[in-house]
């Protein structure tokens, strides 16, 4: 049988030919558009009419976009968030959507962590203090003596509150979900309300995925309860942070920087008052960069969207 698969995944286009073996006796026609980030709705309705699956980042696959896609059987996302995906649509539609859970936990946080490392021992701006030809030492925190918040303790969140305890952190938590009683003893996380959580936090990670409800869950408000001495790190998704209110907030000195691997508008743009804010450290959505980890998504975003199309065909 011959399928047409649109990859519009931009850590798979390069190297997707690696993968056709995949298909086995199957032909198959990959489509590789032009790709800055991500597609949206616009773009994908040109390129959908005749493909049979796509292999997509974080594409926005509207219920319009599946619509022009009368062949389209499968969305095989390339990570976990599927935020992206109308996936009430697609189920309407008859479309499978398939992603990878657990993707980049370690990856992601580790980043989280280095986050937390770089802005307690001050590691940016003593580099700074040496590269201008100075000579000049800086008091910070032991991540020991300090308190580390965590909204969103899923998977990742889980894990950054393991490693967050290794270093001897004092941990508190926010979720909509009841913690088990293993992972609560294991670690002695306390569970609490998020405004608790922001004013008793000296680190703030945003480990939640995105849905109606998470959109801007830190915004001009939430802010406002975080210590000035305290630091927001998203590692997530850039939409769980209302950007104007977090400017103003670093302009302002109400809270002391943040750590932002993702931004509500990807690539963040050069306008952006942030690129400016030297208690502000930028990332281009990196933190899930592992060699090993995108080897293993490549894998299993191909995989599914094979065995999506085999499981129709049958």
């Amino acid at each position: 049988m011959a399928y047409k698969v649109l990859v519009s995944c931009l850590y798979m286009q390069p190297i997707i030919d690696r993968f056709s073996h995949l298909f086995g006796d199957d032909e198959v026609e990959f489509v590789l558009p032009p790709v800055i980030e991500r597609l949206s709705e616009a773009d994908l309705i040109p390129l959908v009419g005749d493909i049979d699956g796509a292999l997509c980042g974080d594409d926005r696959f509207t219920e319009r976009a599946m619509k022009a896609a009368p062949r389209l059987v499968v969305i095989s996302k390339w990570g976990t968030g599927i935020d992206s995906i109308d996936s009430e649509a697609a189920g309407r539609l008859g479309i499978a959507v398939r992603n990878t859970p657990g993707a980049f936990t370690d990856p992601v946080a580790d980043s989280a962590l280095g986050y937390m490392l770089c802005f307690a021992r001050r590691l940016v701006d003593l580099d700074r203090i040496i590269r201008s030809d100075r000579w000049g030492k800086l008091m910070g925190p032991a991540l020991c003596e300090s308190t580390l918040g965590v909204i969103g303790t899923g998977r990742i969140g889980k894990a950054v509150v393991r490693r967050a305890r290794a270093f001897g952190m004092r941990i508190v938590g926010n979720d909509l979900l009841e913690m088990p009683e293993d992972f609560l003893s294991e670690t002695g996380i306390e569970m609490m309300g998020k405004d608790r959580l922001l004013e008793e936090a000296d680190f703030v990670s945003l480990n939640c995925t995105l849905n109606p409800t998470s959109r801007h869950i830190i915004a001009a408000r939430e802010l406002a309860l975080m210590k000035p001495t305290a630091y927001l790190i998203n590692t997530a998704r850039g939409p769980l942070v209302d950007e104007p209110a977090l400017v103003g907030a670093l302009q302002t000195g109400a809270i002391a920087g943040a750590g932002m691997d993702v931004f509500e508008h990807e690539p963040l743009p050069q306008d952006s008052p942030l690129r400016q804010m030297e208690n502000c450290m930028l990332a281009a959505h990196n933190a899930n960069a592992s060699p090993a980890a995108w080897e293993r998504v490549h894998v299993s975003t191909v995989q599914n969207l094979v065995d999506e199309l085999r499981a129709r065909k049958r």
